[in-house]
């Protein structure tokens, strides 16, 4: 069997999630950051949306495994996209965190610290904190020096030695990255934000300083395809690419309608018939992180997924990679330390068939007919 992660939980998996949702509720002796009632009071909640189930599902996945690969929904004015990414927001539990750490650093994960935290704390006891999962979107017009960071000029001429200042990177780990019309986001941008968010670590260089902090958000992107298609290179490198345009029923549509009045009309009330659906979709994340942890997937089911990925004419090893982790999650997230054949399903519904290139064109009439379906997942 194949671990789908690289380590195993050190502590039983009902303690470590029961502790996180104990953490929700009090905050005894612990710092708290209390913006989150205020800031999520103006998000539609991911519950309330009408239909778009797979989109749904592919959001829950990535807020199991922040590292996925990333979310991309593509849609037309109207379709929820922005909504959805928001939505999710709410269903992420609250974060611990060294208190005076740039990047959220995890109190129980020294390696992944950012450069000179260890040495600044030295030999106390480390000082924690827990807070909400951080939401920070990427504006179009984000500089290099925002998104990285750089040096802080004016600290720095204040306390006569170089001070490094944060960028959105660094206030985004171990939260959500969302990215609005993506597409028109420049060029140079996307593929350096891509290829930290790919690495891991975002490591600035700039004179007079050289430091190194861990980046490991959930990227959510958004885009419209009447403004301009998304970068193929920029597609491959994101684990799930779905469109919202999917035409709905009409009892679908009237519902929709209803439930957007509705908020706009009396929010409360809209979040209070929610809340009992978003508080148990918040339970299972908790618990679905854990089990994460254990979840283990056979050598012949990554044989299914990279035979699916052949059929599908998709380039690459990337498909695989990401529908491994996806279908890990969807067993995490039904409390399995085993994929089954519907996690393998759902995998290749989310990730390798929006690759397939065999979907874009039917073959010509003089070509062989495609070969027969092949055997069920294991």
């Amino acid at each position: 069997m194949i671990p789908c992660r690289c380590y195993l939980t050190v502590r039983p998996l009902l303690t470590a999630a029961q502790a996180t949702m104990e953490a929700m509720k009090s905050v005894e002796n612990v710092g708290f950051d209390y913006e989150r009632s205020a800031r999520l009071s103006r998000a539609f909640p991911l519950t309330a949306v009408i239909g778009q189930d797979l989109i749904k599902q592919a959001l829950l996945l990535g807020a199991i495994d922040t590292n996925l690969g990333g979310i991309a929904i593509s849609g037309r004015r109207g379709t929820a996209k922005s909504v959805m990414a928001r939505g999710l927001h709410a269903l992420l539990p609250p974060i611990e965190v060294v208190e005076g750490s740039f990047c959220n650093a995890d109190p129980d994960d020294p390696r992944g610290w950012e450069d000179g935290l260890a040495e600044k704390l030295g030999n106390r006891e480390v000082p924690r904190k827990i807070r909400e999962a951080p939401f920070v979107q990427i504006p179009l017009g984000v500089t290099e020096d925002r998104l990285v960071g750089t040096v802080d000029i004016e600290a720095s001429m204040k306390e006569g030695k170089t001070v490094f200042q944060p960028g959105l990177l660094a206030e985004a780990h171990r939260g959500i990255l969302y990215v609005d019309e993506v597409n028109l986001l420049d060029e140079g941008i996307a593929n350096l934000l891509l290829g930290i968010l790919s690495d891991g670590v975002n490591t600035v260089e700039r004179e007079g300083i050289s430091i190194s902090h861990p980046c490991r958000p959930l990227l959510i992107a958004t885009y419209n395809p009447e403004e301009g298609p998304l970068r193929e290179h920029l597609l491959d490198r994101i684990a799930i690419c779905l469109s919202a345009d999917v035409p709905g029923t009409s009892d679908e549509r009237v519902a929709a309608i209803d439930a957007a009045v509705r908020f706009q009309d009396s929010p409360e009330k809209v979040f209070e018939e929610t809340r009992e659906l978003t508080e148990g979709l918040n339970s299972s994340v908790i618990l679905a992180r854990e089990y994460l942890k254990e979840v283990e997937i056979s050598r012949d089911q990554v044989k299914y997924l990279v035979e699916e990925a052949r059929r599908g004419g998709v380039q690459g090893h990337r498909a695989e990679l990401f529908a491994l982790r996806a279908a890990c999650a969807a067993a995490a997230l039904e409390g399995r330390d085993r994929v089954n054949k519907d996690d393998l399903r759902q995998a290749v519904n989310l990730v390798i068939l929006p690759r397939s290139i065999l979907l874009d064109s039917p073959p010509p009439d003089d070509e062989a007919p495609p070969p027969p379906p092949p055997p069920p997942p294991p």
